[in-house]
């Protein structure tokens, strides 16, 4: 099934009326998978588990993870007085006396100085925060993953659509050329017989036949157009296959666009030419959009 690269899921849930988790997820289109996971600083134990459960159902993409953990009765934190630097600070204060300034040293004058309090963190339980976090993680996973098939879905619609332009414009190149050929022929034959009646003289069929042949063989697209058309088939084969995708197609369209170069390269006609440059200018299409797919 396609996937885009561009999704986006959140939750929010309480863990056994112990925890307030929050978790949001969401990625744009990049060459590889690049992870950036943000949780609260006392529970960076938990970044490496959110890694292994994302890479376990996204391989491509810039995926961003935040996540807030709450512990409702919050007994984690433990506050500490740290008495000599308390000490320290108050005979530095002390000794402005000598500058004629009075005593008046109070505890919101000390509590101004945040550093003589040490915040301890008691031991984690890092086994129930994991449990905690898996829950709100599978549920903002499956909205994550189920706005990038959808969007995968818009994806694959629209391409193949221009897919379909694409394979008419190859069809109607397929059918000129062989007629640009026929035409040149009658033009050269008639430009010859011009040319050679007015001193009496006839043209030489085989020497006509012969230009025409080596003019065919200088704008023959066939093997060209039935590569593009293989290309194309390949193509939609593979919007239909499972698992990651998007470095096949982008493959693809590489090949794709090589021929339809090759294809004008060799045009010297003017309907040609146009559907050449509506082949391109689709295939460009197709190579930006799947720019977004995994």
């Amino acid at each position: 099934m396609i996937k885009s690269m561009t999704g986006f899921g959140r939750a929010e849930t309480v863990f056994a009326e112990t925890y307030e988790i929050g978790v949001q997820i969401k990625s744009v289109n990049h060459r590889y998978a690049d992870y950036s996971i943000k949780t609260p600083r006392i529970y960076s134990f938990l970044e490496e588990h959110i890694r292994s459960c994302l890479s376990g159902c996204v391989s491509r993409g810039k995926i961003e993870v935040y996540v807030s953990i709450t512990k409702i009765d919050d007994d984690n934190k433990q506050v500490r007085l740290n008495k000599a630097l308390a000490q320290s600070y108050i005979e530095s204060l002390r000794g402005l006396s000598e500058f004629g300034l009075s005593d008046d040293i109070s505890m919101s004058t000390l509590s101004a100085f945040g550093d003589i309090f040490d915040v301890e963190y008691k031991e984690i339980d890092e086994e129930t925060v994991t449990a905690a976090i898996d829950e709100a993680l599978r549920i903002a996973l499956d909205g994550f993953t189920a706005m990038r098939i959808s969007e995968g879905e818009r994806l694959k619609a629209s391409i193949l659509e221009h897919l379909d332009s694409l394979g008419e414009h190859l069809e109607a190149v397929k059918k000129r050329s062989p007629e640009t050929v026929a035409e040149y022929g009658e033009r050269l034959k008639k430009r010859l017989c011009d040319t050679l009646s007015e001193i009496g003289a006839t043209a030489d069929e085989s020497r006509i036949l012969t230009e025409v042949a080596i003019f065919a063989d200088k704008v023959a697209v066939d093997e060209e157009t039935v590569r593009l058309g293989s290309h194309i088939k390949a193509f939609k084969t593979a919007l239909d296959e499972d698992g990651p995708i998007g470095k096949k197609l982008d493959f693809i369209v590489q090949e794709m666009n090589r021929e339809t170069n090759t294809i004008g390269s060799k045009c010297n006609d003017i309907e040609l030419t146009k559907h050449v440059v509506d082949m391109k200018s689709i295939i460009e299409k197709i190579r930006e959009q799947i720019q977004n797919i995994e």
